[in-house]
């Protein structure tokens, strides 16, 4: 089966979801360019948008809508040559809205699962749970005449699991997107042993059409991105802990996500990374890697303590940040939330005593200044030497932090989950946006 013969019967599994959603914009555009072809005219292209809520589904066509209009009014150049032939669409206007249509007639949105019985490929993102996603892809292969391949969107779970546990015999692939699909240029790609060839090149068929930046992993919990991740949590969590003589809980927090926001030069501190994907979601994501990893043990007492007092972090619907482990005003944190008190302490209250307790401290570069700039790895070499001259509190909890990271991206070389150096760094900088990859010579 070509590629373009796959591509013309879909299941996304998860659709209205964060990442579910992105997913599926991007495969019913890709869809529609392909159906719109000469050599396609009068194939069906059928693409099943699958959720358990009609609500949810109602808003994730909505939100499709928006989406394949901006993207019309970017490529509209190359879509006038595509409707070229169709003499009734003369205004931009006009273009654009046939190309909507278009895009849109392919989805169709169901509740349910059977909906993807008839599938070639099935794109799956739906929660973070091994038996749920076995159980679901097992189900629909056992009445699935067509042999399906099967994209799983686990950021965690070994492929080789899933595969077993489903009885696909080789076909599934791990294709981690990162969040949004849509904008984030990285995918990690994961196979099993098993994993057919065929599937794996029709994979990088796909992200190459997409853009993306693929990153293979070997098969191991967490693969490169969450395996470097939860670690840098842990160390974060385990920071605070140390500075519990010193600080309170809600000043060592913001101790630490000023730490490794500013003065590691990174986009987001950890406790607000934390929170834009969920307490709950990397509690849980710690609780999947833990069993693979015999030799250590990912798991958080800050975390689990601050779920029991219901504090899950997560986003709104429209992207928006919910309230976490940190409070937000316009995006911005304002309070830590103290387990103690069961109570957000606004961030005015002692940021003038942590910003004491760090002591002299280098001005870092901002983030902003240095990401994507030509000369931001001799700013960046600056900065870093004029920290290593520092003795202060914070400069020396600073050189910790950027060390345990190190020590973070070479365990994973080490320990066989990622193939190099350059592929961990390239998913830092990729995936997270960071400034610089982990395994460096900065300190």
């Amino acid at each position: 089966m070509s590629y373009e013969d796959r591509l013309q019967h879909v299941s996304v599994l998860g659709a209205a979801g964060k990442m579910g959603s992105g997913i599926l914009l991007l495969t019913a555009v890709e869809m529609a360019d392909i159906s719109l072809k000469p050599g396609n005219k009068g194939k069906p292209f059928v693409l099943n948008a699958i959720d358990v809520s009609d609500e949810a589904l109602s808003g994730v066509m909505k939100y499709l809508k928006a989406q394949v209009l901006k993207i019309a009014e970017k490529k509209i150049v190359a879509l006038r040559k595509v409707y070229a032939g169709n003499a009734d669409l003369i205004d931009n206007d006009e273009i654009i809205d046939q190309y909507i249509f278009d895009v849109l007639t392919i989805v169709r949105p169901s509740t349910s699962l059977e909906s993807a019985y008839d599938s070639h490929l099935v794109f799956e993102a739906i929660k973070e749970d091994p038996a749920l996603k076995a159980g679901i892809f097992s189900k629909i292969s056992d009445n699935n005449p067509h042999q399906p391949w099967f994209f799983t969107n686990t950021s965690s779970i070994p492929i080789s699991e899933l595969d077993k546990n489903a009885g696909l015999g080789g076909r599934i692939i791990g294709f981690h997107f990162y969040n949004p699909p849509a904008v984030q240029k990285l995918v990690e790609l994961i196979k099993a042993e098993t994993t057919i060839a065929d599937l794996e090149a029709f994979a990088r068929q796909y992200a190459k059409n997409l853009r993306k930046v693929v990153v293979p992993s070997h098969d191991k919990a967490g693969f490169i991105g969450n395996g470097h991740f939860m670690r840098d949590i842990l160390h974060a969590t385990s920071e605070v802990e140390k500075l519990g003589n010193k600080l309170s809980f809600a000043e060592a927090v913001y101790a630490l996500n000023k730490i490794s926001q500013d003065y590691l030069v990174r986009p987001m501190g950890i406790f607000q990374l934390i929170d834009y994907v969920g307490v709950d979601v990397c509690s849980f994501i710690m609780s999947v890697m833990n069993p693979y990893l015999p030799d250590e043990n990912l798991y958080s007492p800050i975390l689990d303590k601050l779920l029991t007092l219901g504090i899950r972090g997560g986003q709104f619907s429209d992207g928006s940040q919910k309230d976490g482990i940190l409070k937000y005003e316009k995006g911005k944190p304002v309070a830590v939330f103290d387990p103690a008190k069961k109570a957000y302490l606004p961030v005015s209250d002692y940021q003038g005593k942590v910003d004491a307790h760090f002591g002299p401290m280098p001005v870092p570069p901002p983030w902003k200044s240095v990401v994507g700039d030509k000369s931001g790895d001799r700013v960046l070499r600056e900065y870093f030497d004029k920290l290593k001259t520092f003795t202060s509190p914070g400069a020396v909890l600073t050189r910790e932090y950027a060390g345990r990271s190190y020590e973070i991206g070479r365990l994973l070389v080490t320990s066989g989950v990622a193939y190099n150096e350059d592929d961990v760094n390239t998913v830092l900088l990729t995936g997270f946006f960071h400034a610089y990859g982990p395994i460096n010579n900065y300190l």
